[in-house]
């Protein structure tokens, strides 16, 4: 029996926190015995099929190699890269105006929204909000008054303020 030969890993990157998901792709991954990243094990992985085991990174810090053990040995490796979490950018607000009596869409352009937990409006929530993507969040104004600075609140930390007025 062959030592199992890793061919790719996706994503290759991931928060330093771990938690998330990785598919090793190679070629004789059945019975794989551990999956490693750095010293540091997988939190869980399943075998999928011969080619492709899904892993729960463990948290860490930095570029390791990661392993795969099967009975006949150990992989080569290929490098995973730890990124340090990154707080959401506001670019803009559109519109950046909308009625006091609140319920109005606002389009908050931007960079790193993926992992947004909330928007405020001041210190108020919007009433709803959806992640479009890692540049784009659709927020529902809340009722309020006067001119508000809006936030973006991620794991990672709030974003700079964008001003919104209410009319």
């Amino acid at each position: 029996m062959a030592s199992p030969i890793l061919l790719a890993l996706v994503p290759s990157q991931g928060p330093t926190a771990g938690g998330n998901t990785v598919t090793i792709i190679g070629i004789g991954l059945s019975g794989a015995t551990s999956v490693l990243f750095g010293g540091t094990p997988a939190i869980t992985y399943t075998v999928q099929f011969d080619g492709a085991i899904i892993a729960t990174v463990p948290a860490g810090t930095g570029t390791v190699p990661v392993t795969v053990t099967t009975p006949g040995g150990t992989s080569n490796s290929l490098n995973y890269t730890y990124q340090a979490a990154v707080a959401p950018v506001i670019l803009a607000l559109v519109p950046p105006f909308g009625l006091g009596v609140g319920g109005v869409p606002v389009l908050i352009v931007g960079n790193h929204l993926t992992s947004a937990t909330a928007v405020l409006f001041g210190s108020t929530p919007a009433t709803s909000f959806t992640v479009l993507g890692d540049g784009a969040i659709l927020a529902t104004s809340p009722p309020g008054s006067g001119t508000v600075s809006v936030t973006v609140v991620s794991p990672a930390g709030v974003s700079n303020p964008a001003a919104f007025t209410y009319i």
